[in-house]
C-alpha cells in the first residue's frame, strides 16, 4: 500500500494542484466527453485564481505522497448548510485502489459533518463508470439526472448523487 497523508490545500500548493488537475483530465476523460470539453472545463475550473479565490469558501484538501500531490478534493456548503456539495475528487491514475480517494471523501465527510451537515451530493458524467463504482461503493446513491449548458457549445450530462452523513 502507498504511503500517503491528506492535509488541508496550502496556497502555495495551487499551482501543483493545477498541474495534477490537467494530468488526470487528460487521462481520464477523453473517451468520456472529448479534448475540447476537458480543455474547456479546465480553464474554467482550474485556473490558479479561481482556485486562490476559492480558498476561503470551501474545503480543499490535498493527498500526497512524499512531496508529490497524488489527488486533491473540494466541497463547500450547497445553498442550505445542512447540504454539502463534494464538487472535486480526483487521484493520479498511478494512485487510484490505494485508499486515497477513500482518505479524501472520509475527511470530507468529517468537514461536512463537523459543522452539521446531513447530506453529501456531488453530481458524475452518466458515462464516467469507474467513478459511479466507486461512488456506489462509498455509499452514494442516484437521486437525479441533470444536463448542465456549461457554455460554448457544451452540457454536462450527469448523475445526480447523495449520500446521508447523519445514522
Amino acid at each position: 500500500m502507498t504511503e500517503f497523508s491528506v492535509r488541508p490545500l496550502e496556497a502555495n500548493e495551487i499551482d501543483s494542484l493545477c498541474e495534477l488537475a490537467h494530468e488526470i483530465w487528460h487521462a481520464h476523460y477523453p473517451g468520456i466527453i472529448g479534448k475540447a470539453q476537458i480543455d474547456y472545463m479546465l480553464a474554467q475550473r482550474y485556473s490558479a485564481e479561481n482556485i486562490r479565490a476559492s480558498l476561503v469558501r470551501s474545503c480543499w484538501l490535498a493527498a500526497w505522497h512524499g512531496q508529490t500531490m497524488i489527488g486533491f478534493a473540494q466541497a463547500f456548503a450547497d445553498e442550505s448548510p445542512s447540504i454539502w456539495k463534494l464538487d472535486k475528487l480526483y487521484v493520479r491514475p498511478d494512485h487510484q485502489r490505494k485508499g486515497v480517494g477513500r482518505a479524501l471523501l472520509g475527511r470530507v465527510t468529517q468537514q461536512a459533518h463537523n459543522v452539521g451537515a446531513a447530506r453529501l451530493i456531488l453530481r458524475v458524467n452518466k458515462r464516467n463508470t469507474i467513478a459511479l463504482a466507486a461512488y456506489a461503493k462509498y455509499g452514494f446513491r442516484i437521486y437525479g439526472q441533470d444536463v448542465l449548458d456549461i457554455g460554448n457549445g457544451f452540457v454536462m450530462d450527469d448523475y445526480l448523487l447523495e449520500m446521508d452523513l447523519l445514522p
